[in-house]
């Protein structure tokens, strides 16, 4: 298959050195910030994913924080990404830093003279080349060393950018990075475990709750159950519209898309349970009370009517219907949609909450085959437990297993394999098991 190519509307990853960044390319005047560099993002129209792009100086303004400075973005070959190292015919080094004192004046050159480099010179390893002939304690370091101070130098002064394609991966680092909390502190390895606890896959339909992870755990699931199969996907959420910048950033193929039906909680309940009763207008009905919900139910519950629902302060979001004519509105139809899969059942359940994830379980538990796997997601190991109690209580769920994830990682290099010094903590609680009959 031909690499794919970068279009406009489509969601980037620039990839400079370790740092990754998702950006939309929304437009030709699209500008992208690394820092104090600004880059321009024209040029990057039609090319493949993959490409390496040289960060060409075009403007220096000055700013609060430094220098700002406005980068063209040019096609690079794979010759001018050679190792600074190799480019600068390093082969002399020292036996150990014993002798070595980090007093400030191993460097000739003044903070000044660099800056005046950084304007002159058009390539980062110009810069290193006069930074290495400026030390006096770099030909005395171990190589190991001189590599470190090499990485440290092209890290600030390091000019190209790759472009990636958005992926699951790249983006669970991406969010993570930057901000946990967004994705409810789902991290890469806890991410793989509640897809493979559920068994997603091509066939079947699955159910889905999530308070919001920025669509990470929607694209995650639909991701898996892949293009061209027949698997569905229930997604639902507790506000007016779900967040979708990571499934939008996938680029699924439409026909995939479509597979995944996304309603808000309590509004697609009420149409599962009153849909053939309950009028439609125009205007999307407010959220129920507990009374209310409890006096429109039939007095004899059945085994799939949960005792009770958290009523929702929000509405479903206002929106016209595609052709613009008096109809159904999308949100309708979606619930529509979503009612028929609830009542065919589904073959898992996966649920991600910030609320008390109980009574969510119970209203949702009644709409999952028998012996399918129930995945509970919870950044609060204290509600999990309570929620464990219950389901115990109750005998609906056998199996069932708390954990927590903890992940080391490791540097992997030659005769220097060790842990990172900076790691995460904690990645949240999985609470996991089977329907029962």
């Amino acid at each position: 298959m031909s690499t794919p190519s970068i279009q406009l509307g489509d969601y980037i990853v620039i990839q400079r050195q370790k740092y990754t960044k998702l950006q939309k390319f929304g437009s030709l005047d699209t500008t992208a910030t690394l820092g104090k560099e600004t880059l321009e993002l024209k040029s990057l129209l039609d090319q493949p994913y993959g490409s390496t792009f040289k960060m060409c100086v075009k403007e220096t303004k000055p700013g609060k924080r430094g220098a700002q400075r406005q980068h063209a973005l040019e096609l690079c070959s794979e010759t001018e990404l050679r190792s600074t190292r190799e480019l600068l015919g390093i082969s002399s080094s020292g036996a150990d830093n014993r002798d070595i004192c980090d007093d400030g004046e191993a460097q000739a050159l003044k903070p000044s003279d660099i800056e005046q480099l950084r304007e002159e010179c058009n390539g980062s390893s110009k810069i290193i080349e006069k930074l290495v002939e400026n030390s006096k304690t770099f030909h005395a370091r171990t190589e190991y060393s001189q590599e470190k101070y090499l990485r440290k130098k092209e890290k600030k002064y390091f000019e190209f950018v790759q472009i990636r394609q958005p992926t699951i991966r790249l983006m669970v680092d991406i969010f993570y990075r930057q901000d946990a909390e967004k994705i409810m502190g789902i991290r890469v390895d806890t991410l793989s475990q509640i897809i493979s606890y559920s068994g997603v896959c091509g066939f079947g339909s699955y159910l889905l709750y999530e308070s919001g992870t920025n669509g990470l755990l929607p694209a995650a699931m639909l991701n898996s159950i892949g293009a061209g199969t027949e698997g569905t996907l229930v997604h639902m959420h507790p506000g007016n519209v779900p967040q979708k910048q990571a499934l939008l950033a996938l680029k699924l193929p439409l026909e995939q898309q479509q597979r995944c039906v996304s309603v808000n909680l309590y509004s697609v309940l009420r149409e599962f349970y009153q849909g053939g009763e309950s009028k439609e207008s125009d205007v999307p009905p407010t959220e129920p009370s507990e009374v209310e919900t409890q006096e429109a139910q039939p007095e004899t519950p059945t085994e799939e009517q949960p005792e009770s629902i958290e009523p929702s302060t929000k509405k479903p979001k206002l929106d016209d219907n595609q052709n613009g004519s008096k109809g159904p509105l999308r949100w309708q139809l979606e619930n529509k949609k979503a009612a028929a899969l609830m009542h065919a059942k589904f073959d898992s359940l996966v649920l991600a909450a910030k609320e008390h994830p109980t009574n969510i379980l119970e209203a949702l538990l009644p709409l999952v085959k028998p012996s399918r796997p129930v995945v509970v997601f919870g950044t609060c190991k204290e509600l999990l437990q309570e929620t464990y109690m219950e389901l115990k209580a109750t005998g609906k769920v056998t199996g069932l297993h708390l954990t927590s994830n903890w992940l080391r990682t490791y540097q992997i290099l030659p005769n220097r394999t060790h842990p990172e010094v900076n790691m995460s903590g904690n990645s949240g609680y999985l609470l996991t098991g089977y329907t029962l009959k």
